[in-house]
């Protein structure tokens, strides 16, 4: 599920040597947390005037609901919301798989039909593939602007709503038998990663007269308002020495900020070049920026690694090498005693690591400089959070304050890898100063109504034909359905196929190589076990049909 202020003049430098050396090149990398339930996944890297795939539009309701209080006044438009279509396997009487676009364009998607997992069921299944881009990302936007009563239709039951009404009504221009291919007299099967596996989830469980099928990988099913889970399996899985590292800096750093001892801690950040910024917490995020800073990911991280290189990013890996680095030269490991004075002449091990590496990597992304400006890594601005211009920032944003939650904060307690001053405050304020009170449409300056996720199913999710299929080590993993916090998981029925991938991280199966057979081998495992799944609900269509037609 994957900030607003780094999108502008900021180049996303990667750091491509190891151990201390220098940054060797500069590209411009995705949207800062567009995917993060956010879900932020490298396909974004595609550039979106890419024409593999023309655009097509449907006219979608703005409003599905006009019988309830929820939405008054009521819209009863529509606007133009965008789909992108690939019959390349297309044979009639195939099926249509359709991929919920989920939190940005739907041409940052167009890998999952050339090579990812609707690559494979299309060739599979002789079926047609579909994007789907979801209301308020991309180009479908209701409104030119959003306002918070303008986005008071962005919703989780409109926008799965969507899903199924467009699978109502949609019409394939080109395609043969196109203008017959709706459900549900034709399988429509979903497929969703991260914030569009649960939209997915929840349509099949809204929808199950309509929709026939779905596949839910990395699907956030539950909503917290806290998640400082994000962490954990960072903590359990990376490299140890870089994580006690990390752990131990950030303890100490703490300890200065409980003990109010100012001169230590801006002596702190002026090791890192960011004597700056004023605001701890806007500090300590952005030394976490490597790791996973809350909302804000103008680096890739942990959750950013992939089996497949064209997708991934080593960027975790090299800031482990670069923190543990045992031969850094002497300037650098030095500052490791800076601050020994204030641990008992203890040091502060690796941290001249850490700043070298946050010096070198991640204050180029501020070109200007001022890195306490909103611009950079500053978020002390009311008014740059009421931009009421559509991006998907916004949308995310606001859909986390409304609905989903998730802010990313340090754990309550044990060892963390980001300072314990980030906590649910920080981001309820940007919450509180996007999104205004507007005439019809206001936000709980509490937190998000956990309640419009819960409703669902919550870790009790059930839906026939739908599959929820997840990986161990997903920064994500404690909000999806193979939650440590979840019910032990069995299979019980081919109707619902679950499956934990060992190893795997945040949708890995939404990714391919156009050859099964030579993918590495827990994949490879996971993708035959999708096309079984598929294969047996496909086989029962006809007994369903009949019954919902």
């Amino acid at each position: 599920m994957p900030g607003t202020q780094q999108k502008v003049n900021m180049a996303m430098r990667l750091l491509t040597a190891l151990l201390g050396a220098s940054v060797a090149s500069a590209r411009v990398a995705k949207q800062p947390y567009s995917e993060a339930l956010r879900g932020a996944s490298l396909d974004t890297r595609q550039s979106d005037d890419d024409d593999t795939y023309p655009p097509k539009t449907f006219d979608q309701l703005i409003d599905h609901f006009p019988d309830s209080d929820r939405y008054l006044p009521h819209d009863n438009g529509t606007f133009t919301q965008r789909y992108f279509v690939d019959s390349s396997y297309y044979q009639p009487g195939g099926p249509v798989f359709l991929y919920i676009g989920g939190e940005t364009s739907g041409e940052s998607r167009f890998s999952n039909l050339e090579t990812g997992i609707i690559q494979i069921l299309m060739e599979q299944f002789h079926g047609l593939g579909v994007i789907l881009e979801n209301r308020y990302y991309g180009e479908s936007y209701p409104y030119n602007t959003t306002t918070t009563d303008q986005l008071a239709y962005l919703t989780t039951e409109q926008t799965i709503a969507d899903n199924a009404y467009f699978a109502q009504h949609a019409v394939f221009e080109g395609v043969e038998n196109g203008d017959k291919l709706q459900a549900p007299g034709t399988p429509w099967i979903l497929y969703g990663g991260s914030l569009a596996g649960a939209q997915t989830a929840f349509s099949l469980k809204q929808y199950n007269d309509i929709l026939y099928g779905g596949i839910a990988a990395s699907g956030v099913i539950h909503a917290v308002h806290a998640y400082p889970d994000w962490y954990a399996p960072i903590q359990k899985f990376a490299p140890q020495d870089c994580v006690a590292s990390v752990n131990n800096i950030v303890d100490k750093f703490d300890n200065l900020v409980d003990a109010g001892d100012r001169n230590a801690v801006n002596t702190f950040k002026s090791l890192f070049g960011l004597e700056s910024l004023t605001d701890d917490r806007d500090f300590a995020q952005t030394i976490a920026f490597p790791i996973g800073g809350p909302f804000f990911y103008p680096t890739n991280t942990w959750q950013e690694l992939n089996w497949n290189s064209s997708y991934g990013s080593d960027d975790f890996w090299n800031f482990c090498n670069n923190v543990t680095n045992l031969n850094a030269p002497e300037n650098i490991t030095q500052v490791d005693y800076t601050l020994a004075d204030h641990t008992n002449g203890e040091p502060w091990t690796n941290l001249g690591n850490y700043a070298h590496y946050i010096q070198q990597v991640v204050l180029p992304l501020c070109e200007n400089g001022d890195y306490d400006n909103t611009e950079c890594f500053g978020t002390q601005n009311q008014s740059h959070f009421a931009d009421i211009s559509n991006s998907a920032d916004r949308s995310y944003l606001y859909s986390s304050c409304t609905e989903q939650g998730a802010y990313q904060v340090a754990p309550a307690t044990g060892p963390s890898l980001i300072s314990r001053v980030i906590q649910i405050d920080y981001t309820q304020q940007w919450c509180t100063w996007a999104f205004p009170p507007g005439e019809h449409n206001s936000i709980s300056p509490d937190g998000p109504d956990l309640s419009q996720y819960g409703r669902y199913g919550d870790f009790n999710f059930t839906a026939d034909r739908l599959a929820f299929i997840d990986g161990n080590q997903d920064v994500w993993l404690d909000l999806c359905y193979h939650s440590n916090y979840a019910p032990a998981r069995y299979q019980t029925s081919d109707l619902h196929p679950e499956l934990l991938i060992a190893g795997a991280g945040h949708h890995w199966d939404s990714y391919g190589i156009r050859d099964v057979a030579a993918e590495p081998q827990f994949i490879r495992n996971a993708h035959y076990w999708e096309i079984r799944s598929v294969q047996r609900w496909l086989n029962s269509f006809e007994d369903w049909k009949p019954a919902a037609s």
